[in-house]
């Protein structure tokens, strides 16, 4: 699940997109994109760590934006041009996104822990204790948390981690697919 930067700033003409749409109907007929598919074009299986799992399934559920357990072509869509085209501050509002457990705008300590746990565990692929992710979270709230109303806001968040590389490295939740996913990208159907 390593950082992939967008390949190219090019539009989605209508070409790219029936081109997607013909590809997204021969690969899920049923018309939806189910999380066991979505694991498969990210690399994930039953021999997948459960912070994997788990991390996969947050992603899965930010791009389900109509929270009906599966991805319709639109959502779909919005996905694969976020994952492969997508700029940084769009990369960043949806990272936020997958923070904010609740929806509600800003960013506790709870939730900012509950992604860097998931995330610290497949970077480091060992069982770092909880003070590490406490530490990190400390000094996460410490450069963002600018009015320290212990919570960090959409703005807070691009902000501090345009600026900070370090702050970059551990809130910026970018994926990238597998090969699997690639090759089917490119195939002409």
């Amino acid at each position: 699940m390593g950082q992939v930067q967008a390949t190219t700033d090019k539009e989605v003409t209508l070409q790219n997109i029936q081109e997607l749409y013909r590809k997204f109907t021969s690969e899920c007929p049923s018309g939806n994109l189910h999380l066991h598919e979505f694991k498969k074009i990210f690399g994930v299986s039953s021999k997948s760590t459960e912070e994997e799992l788990a991390f996969i399934e947050l992603v899965f559920s930010s791009f389900d934006t109509n929270k009906d357990g599966k991805l319709d072509f639109m959502e779909y869509v919005a996905a694969v041009n976020l994952v492969l085209r997508g700029k940084l501050v769009d990369k960043l509002k949806w990272s936020f996104k997958v923070y904010d457990n609740d929806g509600n705008g800003s960013l506790t300590d709870q939730e900012v822990k509950r992604v860097v746990k998931i995330i610290t565990k497949i970077k480091r692929r060992d069982d770092r204790n909880v003070d590490d992710v406490d530490n990190i979270c400390d000094r996460i709230f410490e450069l963002v948390d600018k009015n320290k109303d212990s919570q960090i806001s959409l703005e807070e968040f691009i902000e501090g981690t345009e600026k900070d590389p370090w702050l970059l490295e551990q809130l910026r939740l970018d994926i990238a697919p597998t090969d699997w996913f690639m090759k089917h990208q490119e195939k002409k159907t």
